[in-house]
């Protein structure tokens, strides 16, 4: 089996049917006896040019190993789903199972947005209101 990274791109509309989605396919890869190294849901974001004339798209990240067979299914599947604008299929010479830099810097805002918060929480004491 060999490794490969799947991106897709569903229709903003379609949003609320990511999970169903990514569940389906995780359901093609397993029933090959294929594995999931990494699942990611980016969410909404701005595409870089439209598509379709839209200029948002729900993104989601799969890293696998399966077969060619299982591969070629998906391919089919993709391309018969009107929700799926856009997908990309890369073969990969090992599995990446760490996070992607697009949720590194996800932690990485919200590491700093817990500091913000925490830091303001400290420096307002409870007798301290202004009146």
């Amino acid at each position: 089996m060999r490794h490969y990274e799947i991106v897709f791109m569903v229709h903003p509309d379609q949003s609320e049917q990511v999970p169903g989605m990514i569940e389906r396919y995780s359901a093609i890869i397993r029933s090959a006896a294929g594995q999931i190294h990494r699942l990611e849901d980016w969410g909404r974001r701005q595409l870089a040019y439209p598509i379709n004339k839209l200029h948002k798209a729900h993104y989601v990240l799969l890293n696998v190993e399966v077969t060619q067979a299982a591969i070629e299914e998906l391919v089919t599947v993709f391309r018969f789903n009107d929700a799926v604008i856009r997908s990309m299929i890369m073969r990969l010479k090992h599995a990446v199972t760490e996070a992607s830099p697009m949720v590194r810097a996800k932690d990485e805002r919200r590491e700093r947005r817990e500091d913000f918060s925490n830091e303001n929480n400290e420096d307002s004491e409870p007798g301290d209101t202004e009146e």
